[in-house]
């Protein structure tokens, strides 16, 4: 059974940082791209950033690029997702994801994501 574990969310003020982390099992972790999305309320899950099963490549929605930064441990199977200046834009659930066979370009697309965790929540107050 697959489980994503997503830790870290929390009520910051703007211009602050966050490390959200997302614990994975029962899959080879190594083998899948890992996601961030984030859904605010009353919108449309997003993208936000992924990175390659080997931690190489990696690729940021525009709205965070400069930002946030995703990263990965495979031997701890665990993904990270730095936010710094943080803005109450920001402010939504952030879900981990994990897709198999694709490129990080590819793993953009919520439709295309395998398995997904129940979101923590980022409120960033202004």
């Amino acid at each position: 059974q697959v489980q994503l574990v997503e830790s870290g969310g929390g009520l910051v003020q703007a211009g602050g940082s966050l490390r959200l982390s997302c614990a994975a099992s029962g899959l080879t972790f190594s083998r899948y791209v890992m996601d961030w999305f984030l859904q605010a309320p009353g919108k449309e899950r997003e993208f936000v950033a992924a990175i390659s099963w080997s931690g190489s490549s990696t690729y940021y929605a525009d709205s965070v690029k400069g930002r946030f930064t995703i990263s990965r441990d495979n031997a701890e199977n665990t993904v990270y997702l730095q936010m710094n200046s943080l803005k109450p834009e920001d402010t939504a659930v952030y879900y981990c994801a994990a897709a198999f066979g694709l490129t990080t370009v590819q793993a953009i697309r919520a439709s295309r994501v395998n398995y997904w965790g129940k979101g923590t929540l980022v409120t960033v107050s202004s």
